[in-house]
């Protein structure tokens, strides 16, 4: 009897994949979509309540505390009770917590919201990537990631298009833009409630017939889609020791993250993650409001965002692509080397012009190296602490996410628009020498033999 992961080992890529690919795709979707407006209600919240830029700050920050709390629990409880679960629920309070924000009348009010929003965001972005991965082959896994982080950028243009459009037309066109964050996401836990819960998972947990039954229902959908039968499974070797000694608590399951042979991976991951979300967070929550301080009128800056943005969308799908010709990491590292050049070219241009070529490039290669993050990090665990690890390493970035738009906005003055690129390079350097001293390749693995 072959094994859950050898029945989806074999499987083409096929219509039911590209079904699972938009459904989790769309909650990554609008999770991009409300971090992103954040950037566009910033401007008109300060006028409108006077808040200062410590403030300001503090609310840029505030959905991250969230992020780094609803991100450590799912991958503990996703590991625990199951990946659907967990999305179901991360997605309905993260829709509730974002239309009640629209609500909130002073900054205490709004602070506390983001921060609820917050934990249904970090806990959706979390869990969704290891949970695809568990479904796809080795062949194309890397595409399939990487294709899954692309949604972040079409979330991040429809909230610059919306943040542009939207805010201007009054003073409450920010509580306008909150409202519509929130509804579409019924629709989308509507869509889920056919998902199937991850095989591997199940098989893990002892439940064989159920993961079986399920195997029966993908190859059956695959077959149908594709007119032909399926290739017999080939047995897979798996590690001796992936996923031995692991406990079933969710506390065994993030002690056994720093165990010896998950120790020094577990470490680049999370250097890795903390220095690439702040420079990220740091860049995008910022940039209209460091364009207005460079002298662009509100509308101009919101507008060249906009272009910024629709950066990211070759950003995520050119990596993902050379995800699968050349590997996660040497992807990863190549995309840093175009960010810190985009960075540095930032931090001594001199013209409008060269400030917006280099933040798209910036925009470009940033997202390009979070397409090979996410494929890199949902694939380096065994399955009992898949998504524990990918949970705790999306936590502690929040880290960096948190602190950055506070940095930034207490550096601004002090080092200048220039300065500011100095530092984000800096810290995006830092985190690309740990992925290329330590990194591994996982380029063309099954999931069970990446742990050997």
């Amino acid at each position: 009897m072959y094994s859950a992961s050898e029945r989806l080992e074999r499987l083409p890529f096929s219509r039911f994949h590209l079904k699972l690919l938009i459904i989790g795709g769309l909650g990554l979707a609008f999770e991009a979509l409300d971090a992103g407006i954040v950037a566009f209600i910033l401007p008109p919240l300060r006028e409108q309540w006077g808040l200062t830029g410590a403030q300001a700050g503090w609310i840029a920050s505030s959905t991250y505390v969230g992020f780094l709390v609803g991100a450590l629990l799912s991958g503990m409880l996703g590991d625990r009770f199951g990946r659907k679960v967990v999305m179901m629920w991360a997605l309905l309070l993260f829709c509730v917590a974002t239309f009640a924000n629209a609500f909130a009348t002073n900054f205490h009010e709004f602070y506390i919201l983001r921060m609820i929003a917050g934990v249904g965001m970090g806990a959706e972005g979390a869990i969704v990537a290891p949970y695809l991965t568990e479904f796809v082959g080795s062949r194309y896994r890397g595409r399939f990631t990487g294709a899954l982080a692309g949604f972040f950028s079409f979330g991040f243009v429809l909230s610059a298009i919306l943040g542009s459009l939207i805010v201007p037309l009054g003073a409450d066109g920010w509580r306008w833009l909150m409202m519509i964050a929130a509804v579409p996401v019924v629709f989308l836990l509507w869509m889920r409630r056919s998902l199937f819960e991850s095989p591997r998972w199940l098989e893990e947990c002892g439940r064989t017939e159920e993961a079986a039954r399920i195997c029966d229902a993908i190859e059956a959908q695959v077959e149908r889609s594709s007119g032909q039968p399926l290739p017999e499974p080939k047995p897979l070797r798996r590690s001796a020791h992936a996923g031995a000694n692991i406990g079933d608590g969710a506390l065994a399951k993030l002690a056994a993250l720093l165990k010896p042979q998950y120790r020094q991976t577990t470490l680049v991951v999370w250097v890795f993650w903390i220095s690439v979300i702040f420079c990220y967070y740091a860049f995008l929550v910022w940039i209209p409001s460091l364009l207005v301080a460079r002298g662009f009128a509100i509308t101009r800056s919101f507008s060249f965002t906009i272009l910024i943005y629709l950066a990211q969308i070759p950003g995520y799908y050119s990596a993902a692509y050379f995800n699968d010709r050349i590997g996660r990491k040497y992807t990863i590292l190549a995309y840093m080397l175009v960010s810190c050049i985009a960075g540095l070219g930032l931090a001594f241009s001199g013209s409008d012009a060269e400030i917006i070529l280099y933040s798209m490039l910036l925009s470009f290669g940033m997202n390009g190296v979070i397409a090979g993050q996410y494929t890199y990090t949902a694939e380096i665990y065994p399955t009992p602490i898949r998504a524990t690890g990918m949970g705790t390493a999306s936590a502690l970035a929040r880290i960096g996410s948190i602190a950055s738009p506070t940095i930034v906005g207490a550096a601004y003055p002090v080092l200048g628009f220039g300065g500011v690129f100095v530092l984000i390079t800096a810290v995006l350097f830092v985190g690309g020498l740990g992925i290329l001293f330590f990194g591994k390749n996982t380029h063309g693995i099954p999931l069970e033999g990446i742990n050997e």
